[in-house]
């Protein structure tokens, strides 16, 4: 197996994706690879299957911050203050999307903690909400309402939200490592009556938290993607390569943004 490590750095929402879809169509059935990057601008994500209903797009503009939707499934994300990072590879019965789901988490857990070892008291969530209930309230609007199973915690509330796709026989997953609490100005872009954006605000900030917020200092991006890749590399027990590949077809997927 090789693995290969990319860090693309601050790029808009639409290269972000895009990239994401080209490492799952170029990823042969021996690689693996990890990304980091940010987003410049800030950028709203929708998951594949939500309404472009839900969100005010008066209100994005004026923020000056982009929309795009992602390949995975799940809510909206504003993607501010964070670093994102997503792995690609392939999957096979002894390796399947739930065992990479699992182990990716354990390799951030483990980053998080060479970072600070305050972080050492993050965990993995245990339970498996019904999502499909969840979507189907009336303020579901964003991803990092509620936490999947394994997805990292501190305190009980959510830090790191994930998300994956299976494309034939890879799996893409991607997420938002957060940084610092911008994220809550998402209740700012969204469309609703002030009753639901209220609710929506509260459950906001009682479910999710930051590096930031936890460590009280800002965080030191190099240092957290360094330790985040070494994180990697002990859990799946390999050094990754760096590498930057270049996709000639880019510009012909069809995720641009709304």
């Amino acid at each position: 197996m090789k693995y290969y490590f990319i860090n693309t750095g601050a790029n808009t929402g639409k290269f972000n994706m895009d990239y994401d879809l080209e490492l799952a169509a170029h990823c042969a059935p021996d690689e693996m690879y990890l990304r980091f990057y940010t987003w410049t601008p800030y950028c709203l994500s929708l998951g594949a299957n939500q309404t472009e209903s839900d969100i005010d797009l008066e209100a994005v503009n004026s923020f000056g911050y982009e929309v795009v939707r992602r390949p995975s499934g799940g809510r909206a994300i504003l993607h501010a203050e964070e670093l994102t990072y997503s792995v690609t590879c392939h999957v096979n019965p002894t390796f399947s999307p739930q065992f990479v789901y699992g182990i990716i988490n354990e390799a951030l857990l483990k980053g998080l903690s060479i970072y600070d070892n305050r972080l050492t008291h993050a965990e993995m969530e245990t339970s498996q909400p019904d999502f499909r209930e969840i979507y189907s309230a009336k303020n579901s609007f964003a991803c990092f309402s509620n936490s999947a199973k394994n997805e990292l915690k501190f305190n009980s509330k959510k830090l790191i939200g994930s998300a994956q796709k299976k494309i034939g026989s890879v799996v893409l997953q991607h997420g938002s490592i957060l940084c610092g609490p911008l994220h809550k100005e998402i209740t700012k872009l969204m469309k609703s009556d002030s009753e639901t954006l209220n609710a929506f605000k509260n459950e906001i900030e009682e479910k999710t938290i930051d590096l930031k917020s936890i460590l009280n200092e800002q965080i030191n991006f190099p240092r957290l993607e360094n330790s985040i890749k070494r994180g990697f590399e002990e859990i799946f027990k390999t050094q990754f390569e760096e590498t930057s590949p270049a996709f000639p077809s880019q510009s012909l997927l069809l995720n641009e943004v709304i």
